[in-house]
């Protein structure tokens, strides 16, 4: 299972392009792509794409965590291309998109094979919740409910052992002691501190960032 940063703030490869916001494909073998958010804006998420070798056509599920721009921007850019993924948002958001089912989220569900939704968290985001072989990873948005409140909701579908997306003002570190990956990404405010409280254990994120679970 692979987990690649497509829109972040920071760069992690070369020749790809930044921007305020958050994106994230998941993949797992032998079953469609995940499309995690969609950053602020089509055109830099598609040329991100496109740079990595991913074709918009192929992902099958489209997951947006909460309805700020800077993780809605991309999709109406996404969805004019592709004509038949499948879309989950938050309940709160309300999205009608014309001549598309949209699948409006509030409380926990599956949305493939081992990948599901937290539900829609204090009625503003949802998360994901991955299943790998060493436990369950999360991929949060932007952490708005709180990082704990997060944590404790994933904790349902197993043993936390990794956090990846943005965090926000996250401040509670004794909550991630335990983690095996902590990848701070897009708003996250303390990073520098996280990559010195878990060296070990931190990841720096960035556009182009491959993250093989």
């Amino acid at each position: 299972m692979k987990i690649t940063v497509v829109y972040d703030n920071y760069l992690a490869k070369g020749g790809l392009k930044t921007g305020w916001g958050f994106s994230s494909l998941v993949e797992i073998e032998g079953l469609p792509p995940l499309l995690f958010d969609t950053g602020a804006d089509g055109a830099t998420l598609l040329y991100n794409l496109r740079k990595l070798g991913i074709d918009p056509l192929q992902i099958g599920i489209i997951v947006i965590s909460h309805a700020h721009s800077d993780h809605t921007g991309g999709l109406f850019d996404i969805l004019e291309i592709n004509k038949h993924a499948e879309i989950y948002v938050p309940a709160s958001s309300l999205a009608g998109i014309p001549g598309r089912k949209v699948i409006l989220v509030s409380k926990p569900r599956q949305i493939s094979t081992g990948i599901f939704s937290t539900g829609e968290l204090k009625g503003i985001e949802q998360s994901l919740v991955i299943k790998t072989s060493q436990g369950v990873v999360v991929v949060a948005g932007c952490s708005h409910p709180g990082v704990s409140t997060i944590l404790d909701a994933a904790s349902g579908y197993g043993q936390v052992c990794g956090i990846i997306g943005g965090l926000h003002g996250f401040r509670d570190f004794n909550r991630l002691r335990y983690l095996s990956l902590i990848c701070p990404c897009h708003c996250t405010q303390h990073k520098s501190e996280l990559r010195r409280l878990f060296p070990e254990q931190c990841v720096a994120c960035g556009v182009g960032l491959e993250l093989e679970l």
